[in-house]
């Protein structure tokens, strides 16, 4: 029998040590090491294509199948994983506790489950607890099998005894193999665990949904090794007490990695939102200091969110500044240009940014939003409802060109906005006779558009 050699993993980065350590030299976090034992010798995994004698392969002889996606059954599942499910492809679910990940697999598995066999594996429930949920999202069928299992030894098994058409195992820090003897959910454990379901799934065209735990630092629990092993990585995205969601791709080696998914959550699960630029700005207030809507576009969705601004006296030698939903840096630099190109003293001022309905803004295009917001509240002179406002903003104070202008004041013609404000190009964007459109070159020019 071969020889286990014990070695110690941070269970955060991976980071491996032969002797325990308090703070990891590879990610500074404290007390995150544990003991872990490998056998020497190194499992064989073999589910590519390959020649006879086991050698590779010319690119030119690689089967090239067309491939058809697996419709989930919820679309905008599917818009973000560019399409629908790829066959043999393995899935990463990771999310806050309670945000609405094995409610969403349920009811994705329950809508598959009329195409063909769907096992649904769970580690952390009981059957009758699944059906109580099963019930409750309407993902009742005789095709979905439950199996509450933690060994990934077995789970392989059924997997070859079915031969579904999805597989969901939730959540993959349950489970385990008996190869190595430390505990579930360790470094160790995860990576073994989940290299074996990618060998299952790229050896039998079996798409496998992993849900993840994540951190207290919003990461997903285990190593980032995970995270890179997986095809497509999806995020939920959602503060409590909100009932909307937000499924962002991080990663997908099959589409954009920009979708999004919006969805709210209600008794009977996750109910897919078609407009959410009608969502987002339902409850917004007319005229009102510091309230700019912008367009953003995540992959090829146009989406109007509301830029909420206030700028109040600060009492402390230091202003504050403070976001929500945007990169606390980029306003710290838009507010600099502000003071610099705009002429307006913010230093004896708070200022705190958010972007309404918990979206969280990832793009330069709604700069120049952001900055007429600010410019707003501290001029006390509310923006007319009617306006968009999208453009990035360079250090010189001038408004630079973003991409996909038409998609966008398409967007906002659609929700009855009847004026655009945006970057002055040399060429002018085809857009509908019912919106007017005023370009810009520098921040100035275009806060003189607003305070005129």
């Amino acid at each position: 029998m071969a020889k286990s050699k014990i070695s110690y993993i941070c269970q955060s980065c991976g980071h491996a040590s032969a002797k325990w350590l308090g703070r990891c030299p590879s990610c500074n976090s404290w007390d995150t090491f544990a003991e872990e034992r490998a056998p020497t010798g190194t499992s064989k995994r073999r589910w590519v294509e390959s020649t006879d004698d086991g050698g590779p392969i010319p690119i030119t002889s690689a089967t090239t199948e067309s491939i058809t996606r697996i419709l989930t059954g919820i679309g905008e599942l599917d818009r973000a994983l560019g399409g629908g499910v790829v066959p043999g492809s393995l899935i990463l679910v990771g999310g806050d506790p309670g945000i609405g990940k094995s409610t969403i697999m349920l009811q994705v598995a329950g809508a598959v489950s009329n195409v063909g066999p769907v096992l649904y594996v769970s580690g952390e429930e009981s059957p009758g607890q699944i059906r109580m949920r099963g019930q409750r999202l309407n993902a009742m069928n005789d095709s979905l099998l439950i199996l509450s299992e933690t060994d990934v030894g077995l789970i392989e098994d059924q997997i070859k005894k079915i031969k579904p058409v999805l597989v969901v195992v939730d959540s993959i820090q349950t489970i385990y193999t008996d190869e190595l003897p430390s505990a579930p959910g360790t470094v160790g454990q995860v990576r073994e665990a989940s290299g074996r379901l990618l060998a299952v799934a790229k050896r039998t065209g079996i798409p496998v949904f992993l849900i993840g735990h994540v951190t207290k630092e919003g990461a997903i629990a285990g190593p980032r090794l995970l995270e890179h092993m997986v095809d497509t990585v999806l995020y939920f995205e959602g503060e409590k007490g909100n009932p909307y969601r937000i499924l962002r791709s991080v990663k997908n080696r099959f589409g954009s990695t920009n979708e999004i998914g919006v969805f709210e959550m209600k008794e009977s699960g996750l109910e897919e939102v078609t407009n959410p630029s009608e969502l987002f700005l339902a409850d917004r207030p007319g005229d009102v200091p510091g309230s700019v809507v912008t367009a953003c576009v995540n992959g090829t969705r146009p989406l109007l969110v509301e830029i909420q601004a206030l700028v109040a006296t600060t009492h402390y030698p230091s202003p504050r500044r403070t976001s929500v939903g945007f990169d606390p840096n980029r306003v710290a630099i838009l507010m600099a240009i502000i003071e610099k190109r705009g002429g307006y003293h913010l230093i004896g001022e708070d200022v705190f940014v958010n972007v309404a309905g918990g979206v969280r803004i990832d793009e330069t295009a709604t700069d120049l939003a952001v900055v007429c917001a600010v410019v707003s509240s501290f001029t006390d002179k509310p923006i007319d409802c009617k306006t968009i406002i999208m453009g990035e903003v360079g250090l010189g104070g001038e408004v630079r060109p973003v991409g996909q202008v038409e998609a966008r004041i398409n967007e906002a013609a659609k929700l009855g906005f009847t004026r655009a404000i945006i970057p002055k190009t040399s060429t002018s964007p085809k857009t509908p006779s019912s919106i007017s459109i005023e370009s810009v070159r520098t921040v100035s020019e275009a806060l003189e558009y607003l305070t005129s």
